[in-house]
């Protein structure tokens, strides 16, 4: 039987198979859990609205109280990124994203149009969008992979030595993900968690992590995202992505 969690995740997302397609696993492995995997609790506090603190007590009961709000505000972000580049976003997360609301800064006013985008946006026409960006008949317009960006093929040394660095940090594959890891919606994940998750490390990991496999090409795909030709809700999404990523690239270089 589902723990209480994972009952109300089911719940706010409409049924065991909505909850699969909306974090992009299949249905049976959704079927199968008897509380969310704690590599899943990010995605799907973002993708259902349930916080973390409710699917994962055990987790993240203790944890609240230790995130100060920027590095919880960091971990919602990439989780937001991660949802997002996963799948195309359905209604219900349409509704949530639109209650976004900006200040003065710029990551803050791309928040606010990101906002109004998820307002005025058709969750069926955003299947089609999303399709073309990154799925495509034949080929997508774009490919979200590090190995693509950084020696312009797929499954390349970065997704070896990225594997490689997984293993250290005891970060298993999940189970039914078709993306390689490198798949930047993955990446975003495992920032997220590394952040605020069960995997948490402390900032100086977090660094080295996003320093080897995000920063040299993350902040280009990004920016390739808000010109692509397919892109209307995805461009408001690369410019969060890469006003975020510009962030966090200051950020980490001053913590050293």
């Amino acid at each position: 039987m589902p723990d209480h969690g994972l009952e109300q995740a089911i719940r706010a997302a409409g049924g065991v198979s909505e909850l699969a397609r909306k974090i992009g696993i299949s249905q049976p492995s959704v079927s199968k859990w008897v509380r969310v995997p704690a590599e899943r609790v990010l995605a799907v506090e973002a993708a259902t609205g349930v916080e973390r603190a409710i699917l994962r007590p055990d987790l993240y009961g203790r944890l609240k109280g230790q995130l100060d709000e920027v590095e919880s505000g960091r971990a919602q972000e990439y989780a937001l990124l991660a949802v997002l580049l996963a799948r195309a976003p359905d209604r219900a997360l349409l509704e949530r994203i639109a209650r976004l609301r900006g200040d003065a800064t710029p990551l803050g006013g791309a928040h606010a149009a990101l906002a109004g985008a998820a307002a005025a946006a058709d969750s069926d026409k955003l299947e089609r969008e999303y399709f073309e960006l990154f799925i495509g008949v034949g080929r997508s317009e774009l490919l979200p992979y590090a190995s693509y960006y950084l020696t312009g093929f797929l499954n390349e040394r970065p997704l070896a030595r990225l594997r490689a660095d997984l293993r250290e940090l005891g970060i298993e594959r999940v189970e039914d993900q078709p993306e390689p890891e490198d798949h930047a919606g993955i990446l975003c994940e495992i920032m997220a968690e590394l952040i605020g998750g069960e995997a948490a490390e402390p900032l100086e990991r977090q660094r080295q992590f996003f320093e080897k496999h995000l920063a040299p090409w993350i902040g280009r795909f990004f920016a390739d995202l808000e010109t692509a030709k397919a892109a209307g809700f995805y461009r408001h999404v690369g410019t969060v992505g890469r006003l975020f990523i510009d962030i966090e690239n200051e950020a980490f270089a001053l913590s050293e």
